[in-house]
């Protein structure tokens, strides 16, 4: 990951981000699975955010990628799922017929992880340890 920054931050946020289809049926392959990554790359670009890795499965999208801290992991979740599903019954129409009757094409449900240069137990044990050497006691 690059070290970014803004006017006022600088930072390294990646977020896993993992969500699939309704009823998790197994849509997303051939030209179906080919449009879904183009136009979630598309609106990254656009957006902003930079794709480190995607996926497409059958039954799910995994997507590693970073995101300005002002921006929510949720927001980019919801963006994604709501543009690929607008693009992805637009462009098969079949689509909607076949399995999504009546409803959207993505399960509300979403993962996510963050994403960063230090584990936690690394990053717990920093903030724990801020007094030691610097003149104070932990204890004090």
């Amino acid at each position: 990951m690059e070290l970014n920054s803004t006017s006022t931050a600088k930072y390294k946020l990646a977020y896993h981000i993992v969500f699939c289809p309704k009823y998790r049926h197994p849509v997303l392959t051939g030209a179906v699975e080919v449009e879904c990554q183009r136009i979630i790359a598309q609106a990254c670009v656009t957006y902003g955010w930079r794709i480190v890795e995607l996926n497409v499965m059958p039954d799910h999208v995994h997507l590693l990628v970073e995101a300005d801290p002002s921006t929510a992991p949720s927001t980019i979740a919801a963006t994604l799922k709501s543009i690929s599903a607008v693009h992805l019954f637009a462009t098969f129409k079949d689509l909607k017929r076949r399995k999504f009757w009546g409803s959207g094409l993505w399960s509300p449900a979403t993962y996510y992880g963050s994403v960063g240069e230090a584990n936690a137990e690394t990053v717990r044990a920093y903030v724990a340890n801020q007094k030691v050497g610097h003149g104070n006691s932990k204890d004090s």
